[in-house]
C-alpha cells in the first residue's frame, strides 16, 4: 500500500478490525520508510446493479432513494428508524442475492410495499398511493378495501 506521506510502496499492517456490519476491514498501517501511520479500508468489490426506470432509462441502484421513500411514507408514524434501516437492508440483500445485474423500479416498489404492509398500514397506503399513481379516490378506496379483506 502506497504511503500517503512519502509515497513509499511498503507498509506493514499493525491492526486489522472488521467494521460493525462485517462488510469491510479497517487496517492500521505503518510506513516502513517514514514510520508514519495511516488507515486503509478493504471492501468487497461488487458489480453495479442497474435499475430500469418506468421510462426505460437505466441508472445505478441507490439504496438511499429507497430509504428516503420509506422515510417519507413513515413520516409522523410510530416507526423506529431501526425498522426502516432493517427494511432497506433486507431489500438490498434481496436484490444482491437475486444475482441479476438489472432490476426494474416496479420490482423494487413491490418489495418496499410488501415490507411496509407488515410494518405499518398507513405507511403502506402512503407509499402505494405514490408508487401506483392513484388517479382518483376510487382507486385509493379499492386498495384500502383489498387491505381490509385480507385483514379479516
Amino acid at each position: 500500500m502506497k504511503c500517503m506521506y512519502c509515497g513509499c510502496l511498503e507498509s506493514k499492517v499493525i491492526d486489522s478490525r472488521l467494521n460493525e456490519d462485517g462488510t469491510s476491514i479497517r487496517r492500521r498501517r505503518e510506513c516502513v520508510n517514514c514510520g508514519k501511520r495511516f488507515t486503509t479500508y478493504e471492501t468487497i468489490e461488487t458489480t453495479p446493479i442497474l435499475v430500469i426506470k418506468r421510462n426505460g432509462t437505466r441508472q445505478a441502484l441507490d439504496v438511499n432513494k429507497i430509504k428516503s421513500g420509506i422515510i417519507r411514507a413513515c413520516e409522523k408514524r410510530p416507526v423506529p428508524m431501526a425498522e426502516i434501516e432493517k427494511i432497506v437492508s433486507d431489500i438490498e440483500k434481496h436484490i444482491h442475492n437475486s444475482l441479476e445485474q438489472e432490476i426494474s423500479s416496479q420490482q423494487i416498489g413491490e418489495l418496499v410495499m410488501e415490507k411496509l404492509k407488515s410494518l405499518d398500514e398507513i405507511a403502506y397506503v402512503r407509499f402505494a398511493s405514490v408508487y401506483r399513481q392513484f388517479k382518483d379516490i376510487n382507486t385509493f378506496l379499492s386498495e384500502i378495501q383489498d387491505m381490509m379483506k385480507k385483514n379479516k
